[in-house]
C-alpha cells in the first residue's frame, strides 16, 4: 500500500494480483458453493469417520436445497459434479499462485502477519469495540488492516480454504488411491465430507460480513479500489 502523494488523498491500494485474485476468487467460489450443494443435494446428510449412508447415525440431516440456488438451478446430480469438478483445479491452482506470489512480494509480511502490538489484550479490544460501533479508521490508518482483518485473512487463504481443498481431494477415489494418507489425516472421507461442508458455510459467513462492511464503510470508495487500485483516503476525524 502506497503512500498519499501531496496533491491528492488519492492512493493506489491494491496491487494487480490481489484484484484479479479477488474477482477470479468470488467467481470460483461462487460456482463452486451453489454446485457443491447440488452435489450435497443427492445425500443431505453428514456424518464422522470413515462410513456414512442412510441407515447411520448422521450428526446433520438437512432437507435439500432448493434447486433455485444451486448449480445448474435443478436437480441434476451429473451437471453439479460438471461444474464444481471444472472449478475446482482453477480454484486450487489460483490459491496456490496467489500464496506463493503474495509471499515472495512480501504482502503477506507486510500487509497481513500480526504483529505483537496487534496481540495485546488492549488493542484487540479496541478492534472489537470499533468493529462494533462500525467506526472504520480514517486518513493514513485506513490503509493498514487491523487486528480482525489481519486474523480473518490469514484464517481464510492459510487455513479455510486449503481445508476446503485437501478435504475434497479426499473425497475422491482417485486420490485416495493415489494419496492414501489424506483419509488418515482427515479422519475418513465421510468425515472431510462434513468438514468440507463447514469450511464452505463459514467461507459463506465471512463473505456476508465482508459484503456488510463494505456497504457500510463506503462501497463506491471500496469498490474502486478492489477494480482499479486507486482509493480515496477517508477524512480524519476531528
Amino acid at each position: 500500500m502506497d503512500s498519499v502523494s501531496n496533491s491528492s488523498r488519492t492512493v493506489r491500494r491494491h496491487r494487480l494480483s490481489t484484484r484479479l485474485w479477488h474477482w477470479l476468487n468470488a467467481l470460483l467460489l461462487y460456482i463452486l458453493f451453489t454446485s457443491g450443494l447440488g452435489i450435497f443435494n443427492a445425500h443431505p446428510r453428514l456424518y464422522w469417520g470413515q462410513y456414512g449412508a442412510n441407515f447411520d447415525p448422521a450428526w446433520l440431516v438437512l432437507d435439500r436445497f432448493p434447486g433455485w440456488i444451486t448449480l445448474p438451478a435443478h436437480y441434476s446430480l451429473a451437471m453439479s459434479r460438471h461444474w464444481h469438478l471444472a472449478a475446482a483445479p482453477l480454484f486450487a491452482f489460483a490459491l496456490l499462485g496467489y500464496m506463493v506470489w503474495s509471499l515472495a512480494n512480501r504482502h503477506v509480511q507486510r500487509d497481513l502477519a500480526l504483529t505483537r502490538s496487534d496481540l495485546t489484550p488492549r488493542h484487540v479490544w479496541q478492534d472489537v469495540k470499533d468493529h462494533a460501533r462500525l467506526r472504520f479508521p480514517t486518513g493514513q490508518a485506513a490503509l493498514r488492516c487491523g487486528m480482525l482483518q489481519k486474523a480473518s485473512y490469514i484464517g481464510v487463504i492459510f487455513v479455510a480454504l486449503p481445508l476446503l481443498i485437501l478435504t475434497g481431494l479426499t473425497m475422491s477415489p482417485g486420490m485416495n488411491a493415489a494419496m492414501p494418507w489424506l483419509l488418515d489425516l482427515l479422519g475418513g472421507r465421510q468425515s472431510a465430507r462434513s468438514i468440507h461442508f463447514i469450511m464452505a458455510f463459514a467461507l459463506l459467513a465471512f463473505f456476508l460480513v465482508h459484503i456488510a462492511m463494505v456497504l457500510l464503510s463506503g462501497p463506491l470508495n471500496q469498490l474502486r479500489g478492489i477494480l482499479t487500485g486507486r482509493y480515496r483516503l477517508p477524512e480524519d476525524r476531528p
